[in-house]
């Protein structure tokens, strides 16, 4: 099933709103339901809507990358997402199952996940350092793009930004020991269907991890949110996107540190 809503003139709560209803129903949107947003204020305004319409709590957050040119015209150098609380698995010895939506947008991405330790005072100006304090641990994980909007990721940062950052889950791996310490010596495969897809590691986050987290601290700060004790930080592609659909499988490998097998399959609607 599809859902088209073309006009122009709709608001961040009926676009939130039509994004919303299609993850829930687990169907395709095409296009865009409304005007894209042209920065983002204006995606992030979209996110909020959708977030309070989302019947679910979230407990994380996502970091992609928007890279040059982009992140000059919008002034940033990354995007966040939330992460629902049902929409976090533990990997296991058998593949860990995910849902995607057909015709819409999927990829897989081994990414290093921080655990907060304590709520975050509501400030600005967070630093790397100060951010590196708030880490309770660092574990493996694979984070789930997905989108009802198969271009989610082809019509700029906002669009991307507007539809929870593009996501639509995390696995959880194993707790790296040292992982503050050994963070940017990391390194990492992603296979999908046993063919290797991308190499690489906690330095190809630009900033590395931490940089990841003072931004999304400093990003709360400005919507009026803050991290809480006990939430997930994804911090960005270690390997890139990997787009994947129903059917196949994926192993993101983080040598000594463990790997994490996942199976893509047919969303089901969301009650």
């Amino acid at each position: 099933m599809s859902l088209t809503v073309a006009d122009p003139r709709a608001s961040a709560a009926q676009i939130a709103a039509a994004l919303v209803a299609a993850r829930r129903g687990a169907w395709a949107i095409e296009p865009y339901p409304g005007v894209m947003p042209a920065d983002l204020v204006s995606a992030y305004a979209v996110q909020d809507e959708a977030i309070a319409a989302w019947p679910d709590r979230v407990s994380g957050w996502k970091l992609g990358r928007i890279p040059p040119p982009h992140d000059a015209a919008f002034g940033a150098g990354r995007l966040a997402g939330p992460i629902f609380a049902r929409n976090i698995w533990r990997a296991g010895p058998l593949p860990t199952s995910f849902g995607v939506i057909e015709n819409g947008f999927a990829a897989v991405e081994a990414e290093y996940v921080f655990e907060i330790g304590e709520t975050a005072p509501d400030r600005d100006g967070w630093t790397v350092d100060a951010a590196r304090s708030l880490v309770a641990r660092v574990l493996t994980g694979v984070e789930i793009a997905g989108s009802p909007f198969a271009g989610i990721n082809d019509n700029g940062p906002a669009v991307t930004a507007s539809d929870f950052g593009n996501n639509a889950g995390l696995i959880l791996g194993e707790t790296i020991p040292d992982g503050l310490d050994r963070l940017m010596d990391l390194r990492c495969r992603m296979r999908v269907d046993g063919r290797v897809v991308g190499v690489g590691g906690a330095e190809v986050i630009p900033g590395g991890p931490l940089d990841s987290l003072a931004f999304l601290l400093n990003l709360l700060h400005t919507r009026g949110r803050r991290l809480e004790a006990g939430q997930l930080v994804s911090t960005g592609a270690a390997t890139g996107v990997h787009r994947i659909h129903a059917g196949q499988s994926a192993e993101a490998d983080f040598g000594p540190d463990g790997t994490i097998t996942c199976l893509a399959v047919r969303a089901e609607p969301v009650t």
